[in-house]
């Protein structure tokens, strides 16, 4: 049985989402699944084991702080620990995402090595 983890990233952009997974793959072996949307990742999560999600705010259909509210509310998805990374970095707006359930809130641009250090210490990673 495979002790890979997964990592659910959602964020409607193609650039973000390919910076964070070379962010990722410095850290080893995880496997990542995407999401353009909020809708989407709602979409994969019932198919898909997540050990980690990393969430934009501003994303079409449904977003991130939609998103956290409903795995919040939802048994299934209540341990799961979610990083928001968005470019919105108001005191209220960090707030209002750890309200919701958000475990950690990264202000775009962010640091790389901050990301890893978060991603390694959710999943009980050594570096």
């Amino acid at each position: 049985m495979s002790t890979q983890k997964t990592i659910l990233i959602a964020d409607d952009s193609p650039a973000m989402r390919s910076m964070l997974i070379s962010a990722i793959e410095l850290l080893g072996d995880y496997r990542i699944v995407e999401a353009s949307s909020g809708f989407e990742a709602l979409r994969l999560l019932p198919r898909e084991k997540v050990d980690l999600i990393l969430t934009d705010i501003n994303m079409p259909d449904i977003n991130g702080l939609e998103l956290i509210s409903y795995l919040r509310s939802n048994s299934n998805y209540l341990s799961i620990p979610v990083v928001i990374i968005s470019t919105e970095g108001s005191q209220k707006d960090i707030e209002k995402g750890k309200l919701l359930g958000a475990n950690e809130y990264l202000v775009k641009p962010f640091d790389p090595a901050r990301l890893q250090v978060l991603i390694s210490s959710y999943l009980c990673i050594t570096p």
